[in-house]
């Protein structure tokens, strides 16, 4: 509405004084009217600065709840640019900074509460709508959004389910791109409920002081023996313990996301070596294959398995493969079918020891007692045990094995018993006086020695291998399944550059001198291979997740996640540019690792003697 001033106002026929009146009540009215205005003016901006503000807060919120401030979800992590003491020109390293997720708990908490199961984490609950949505013209409801070109890209790759994820593998914007990780939601029963079963997972162990510290066991305290030094970083961990080990690095990984269709690998917690072991000892073999079963069903019939058929799957398990490969009901045979069902043939089997016969299964390194949470206790320890004053040319811990044909362990003790350069230590097979299932006393025969024997024993492999890098001891193995033909991942190919291998035969059949093989290696080479087994104890030890510091080395959870994506990327991208998959006999599962450039499985090696 227009307003008028006095003078534009219509003069009327009244008298002069009314009109004088008139004339001042306008002139009030003009002057309550501007200071109106005015006030208004100043409440329109103060309103506006309330409205500014609070749009801020509720765009802050909502960053916080997309991930960006709430430890839980899985959505998006913080990644920061930072140099490392160098000027930007000469070197310039990422550094990617995880959320705190839910808070990181004491260390009193952690000494007595189970681990979170992820089916409780916003990070790990898939949604069919988000997997529908991700099919159809990729819209989806993931917190940390589209990256930047990713459905650019999707219609140029022929409208993979896995299309997006192959994009953001592309994305240079993206620090995360081709890394991220998503979490399969399942049942506590799958998990967490075993943790907090813990009395019923073994019939002779207390696997309860087992599970504590996220599967790390009880710290163990530092003195003038095993753990000299800071003694930072060193638990009574159980060999059998890598399902929770595992799965709690899951949760605090930098890259998790809630959006199946991002996802470079899909990782399924289930604690399929805690499950077994409840039932190895018992008849019932239908306890044994049911939660297999289960999981089997489960997975098949989510929109997450459809896009490859579980071929973007893996899960770990803490013990043998030999624990999951049953291929009847009979009581008698040993372990459970997981390995054998179908469907866990097309996923990525994480195990300690891994078949040389089968392609579903990779073995990575059993869990020591050394979970270093800082890359200043991990370089103090590697210090230390490069310095030390070796008294022992070799060592041995072990027991005779009367009733094993295939094992040595008895010619072992037997040469070692009749040296002075030998240190041995002889195992019991149970009890709490074995004390070879001490760390502080198998570490302290191993730090002793420049050698460490590690023949065969109950299976292929033993966690004593890892014992003895961790404490700079060069290993020894007597056959490849021990070692060679399992970590390709975490060890190197050239075997030479870090071990010693002495045919079973030359000790059972040749009675030849471990002794005297060893004193004909040059001191030079000794102590290249002494450097090469510290360098390698980052690749064989699994961090503690825990602490907020950076880490500029990875270990053996770093490792086997890379390994994981770097193999499922490469089927997928074989898939899009329509090449066809390499076609493998389980027969040579052993031999492709190790295969040169131009080789093939059928050609002749060394070892196939030994796994024909």
């Amino acid at each position: 509405m227009k307003r008028h001033n006095a003078s534009e106002l219509p003069l009327s026929s009244s008298s002069q004084a009314d009109d004088g009146r008139r004339l001042l009540a306008t002139e009030e009215a003009e002057d309550k009217m501007d200071k109106y205005d005015k006030g208004r003016v100043r409440c329109s901006r103060l309103c506006f600065l309330f409205a500014l503000a609070a749009t801020v807060s509720i765009l802050a919120r909502h960053c916080y709840d997309a991930g960006l401030g709430r430890g839980d979800s899985a959505g998006v992590v913080r990644i920061e640019a930072v140099q490392h003491g160098l000027p930007p020109s000469v070197h310039r390293d990422r550094k990617i900074v995880p959320i705190a997720r839910g808070g990181e708990p004491s260390e009193s908490q952690r000494s007595t509460s189970a681990p979170v199961d992820a089916g409780d984490d916003a990070s790990s609950k898939p949604s069919a709508s988000r997997s529908d949505e991700s099919a159809n013209g990729g819209k989806t409801s993931s917190k940390q959004g589209s990256p930047s070109g990713a459905h650019a890209h999707t219609k140029q790759r022929g409208g993979h389910p896995f299309a997006r994820a192959l994009a953001a593998a592309d994305d240079k914007d993206d620090l995360c791109g081709g890394q991220y990780i998503y979490v399969h939601e399942l049942p506590a029963r799958f998990n967490k409920d075993m943790v907090q079963n813990c009395d019923k997972l073994s019939p002779w162990t207390d696997m309860c002081r087992y599970t504590t510290n996220s599967g790390f066991g009880p710290l163990l305290r530092a003195g003038k023996g095993a753990f000299q030094g800071n003694g930072n970083g060193w638990y009574d961990t159980d060999e059998h313990a890598l399902d929770i080990v595992f799965h709690e690095r899951i949760k605090r990984y930098e890259c998790l996301t809630d959006d199946p269709s991002l996802a470079a690998a899909v990782f399924v917690p289930f604690y399929a070596g805690l499950d077994v072991a409840r039932h190895l000892w018992g008849n019932n073999v239908s306890a044994r294959d049911e939660l297999a079963l289960d999981l089997a069903s489960l997975l098949t019939k989510s929109p997450e398995w459809r896009a490859m058929g579980g071929r973007d799957h893996f899960f770990v398990a803490g013990r043998t493969t030999w624990d999951f490969r049953r291929k009847d009901d009979a009581h008698a045979e040993w372990g459970s079918r997981l390995l054998n069902l179908p469907a866990a043939k097309n996923m990525i089997a994480l195990v300690v020891e891994a078949s040389p016969w089968h392609l579903n299964d990779v073995a990575i390194p059993y869990p020591t007692s050394f979970h270093p949470a800082s890359d200043e206790d991990l370089f103090f320890w590697q210090d230390r045990v490069r310095a030390l004053n070796r008294s022992y040319l070799f060592s041995f811990a072990g027991v005779p094995r009367p009733g094993d044909a295939k094992s040595i362990e008895g010619h072992l003790v037997d040469q070692c018993k009749a040296s002075d350069s030998c240190s041995l230590m002889e195992c019991s097979t149970t009890g709490p006086d074995n004390k070879c299932e001490s760390p502080a006393s198998v570490m302290k025969l191993f730090q002793s020695s420049t050698f460490c024997l590690l023949p065969r024993g109950a299976t292929d492999t033993r966690r004593h291998a890892f014992d003895a890098m961790l404490a700079g001891c060069i290993p020894v193995f007597f056959h490849p399944a021990s070692a060679y033909v399992q970590y390709t991942w975490h060890l190197p190919k050239t075997h030479t550059d870090y071990s010693v291998y002495i045919p079973e035969d030359d000790v059972r059949k040749k009675n030849e001198s471990v002794e005297e093989r060893l004193r004909k290696i040059p001191p030079a080479t000794v102590r290249a291979m002494r450097d090469a087994v510290v360098g390698l104890i980052p690749s064989v030890t699994y961090g503690d997740a825990t602490s907020r510091l950076e880490t500029t080395v990875k270990d053996a959870f770093d490792i086997a996640v890379a390994a994981v994506i770097n193999k499922v990327t490469k089927l997928r991208r074989g898939i899009v540019e329509g090449r066809a998959e390499e076609e493998k006999l389980e027969r040579y599962s052993w031999k492709y690792p190790l295969l040169a450039e131009g080789q093939k499985a059928e050609d002749h090696h060394e070892w196939d003697p030994l796994f024909n």
